[in-house]
């Protein structure tokens, strides 16, 4: 029978995954409908590239809105505290991406349509800013010190989730209605049944407790003034090397989690259902795989997993694109090629990056500092890869090598960072109490 403890950490986990799947549901399917809906209907242009680009554009800013978010519900959540900063970004998140859903063509009402869909896109960056950190922060604050980096890991398996149904969702729209039903009215059914999710999410998170760290951050009136700036004084050298960090994590994610989509159907020429299946075949798998690199990381060392998983991740870029541009019409082979890069190797940086990341801060200002590591290195790591191997990809000719040579300079730089925050990590648990490292 479980402990009143060990209950209270699975109803925190629960409200964490879930709240979390909704929210990267919501946040990625605009990703994977921008290259094969938005470049049609909101951005209409002469050039197909340029139309692609400028939706993968809109797809940017979402990455550049949420370290605003991160940075307003970081400050109140080590302010006022976690649980409610999540229910405010699940809020958020919900209303936008339905209203996604509605806003009408470029056809219908000129400009302002990317204008609305550009504005809906804003609010969707702040919303997801500020959830990331407090569902991560929620399951490692309530987990039992030697468990951390399992516990941790288990929100993110949120974002493979929420692929997963967001690729999952537009595959089957797009196997059920032909392309023209999919185009004008189609896509926007799963934006719309969003809202849906986002009440049972809502019901689920206000049945929460706070957590036991910053409750005792809240005894003690110990609560920073202005968190941001007591972050920025006591820890610069941690923000760079958890930026650092997060630099694979974002470009790999956006390689194949959001770019192969537009690679496979324009440029090898399969199906959109076909290759969405791939993306999310890789998404299903990496749900068992990043808890399993967690947990590894409590039992051999959080920099050990992320330092080597960095590198494997970015190097196994090299072999994927060489399948993909050999495989012909082989539909497993181009699965295969993404799904054990992107379902297997990758959750080897996502699986151990929460805790590793929550390590980094002390209670009082560790929502602020992990929502800005994570949502501010976004910007360059993430939201701009799409747009960056789209342009590669035209400066090779058609060849992913490009591509390919990018991934591996983010995977280096990434454990770089792994390593160095390693050494420091065993440095101070010689003059205290040991940490996971």
């Amino acid at each position: 029978m479980a402990s009143p403890n060990e209950k209270a950490i699975r109803k925190v986990v629960m409200a964490s995954v879930i709240g979390a799947t909704i929210e990267w549901y919501d946040f990625f399917l605009y990703g994977v409908v921008a290259g094969i809906v938005f470049n049609k209907l909101y951005f209409p242009a002469g050039d197909p590239l340029v139309a692609t680009m400028l939706a993968y554009t809109t797809f940017a800013v979402g990455f550049l809105t949420r370290p605003l978010g991160g940075v307003i519900f970081g400050h109140f959540g080590d302010r006022i505290g976690r649980k409610s900063m999540l229910v405010m970004t699940l809020m958020i998140m919900g209303v936008s991406t339905f209203l996604i859903g509605l806003v009408p063509t470029y056809d219908s009402i000129g400009l302002w349509a990317p204008v609305l869909l550009l504005l809906l896109r804003v609010f969707q960056g702040i919303g997801l800013g500020g959830e990331w950190g407090g569902a991560v922060l929620m399951a490692y604050e309530y987990a039992p010190p030697h468990r951390k980096g399992f516990y941790a890991s288990l929100p993110q398996i949120g974002l493979a989730i929420g692929l997963c149904l967001a690729s999952g969702v537009v595959a089957l729209l797009s196997l059920l209605l032909t392309d023209a039903q999919f185009l004008a009215w189609g896509w926007r059914v799963a934006f719309i049944v969003s809202a849906a999710m986002v009440f049972v999410g809502m019901y689920i998170r206000l049945n929460v407790k706070e957590t036991p760290e910053f409750a005792a951050v809240k005894r003690q009136n110990a609560e920073t003034q202005i968190p941001f700036v007591d972050m920025m004084r006591r820890y610069p050298g941690n923000i760079l090397k958890g930026m650092g960090a997060r630099y694979i994590d974002g470009v790999f994610f956006n390689i194949f989690g959001v770019f192969s989509i537009t690679y496979l159907t324009q440029t090898i020429n399969i199906s959109r259902t076909q290759a969405l299946v791939g993306v999310m075949a890789s998404a299903v798998v990496m749900c068992f795989f990043i808890p399993f690199f967690g947990g590894l990381s409590d039992r051999i060392g959080r920099t050990r997993v992320y330092f080597w998983g960095s590198l494997i991740t970015a190097f196994s870029s090299l072999p994927a694109f060489w399948l993909m541009l050999n495989g012909g019409q082989n539909v497993m082979l181009l699965w295969l090629s993404i799904v054990v890069p992107f379902g297997i190797f990758y959750a080897a940086v996502y699986g151990p990056e929460a805790a590793l990341f929550c390590e980094l801060f002390d209670a009082k200002v560790r929502y602020t500092g992990i929502s800005f590591v994570y949502q501010f290195s976004g910007i360059f790591a993430s939201g701009i890869t799409p747009i960056v191997a789209t342009a590669l990809l035209k400066s090779g000719g058609g060849a992913p090598w490009q591509i390919c040579a990018y991934v591996v300079f983010a995977g280096v730089v990434s454990a770089l960072c792994a390593a160095l925050i390693g050494r420091q990590m065993r440095r101070v648990s010689t003059i205290s109490a040991p940490t996971a490292a």
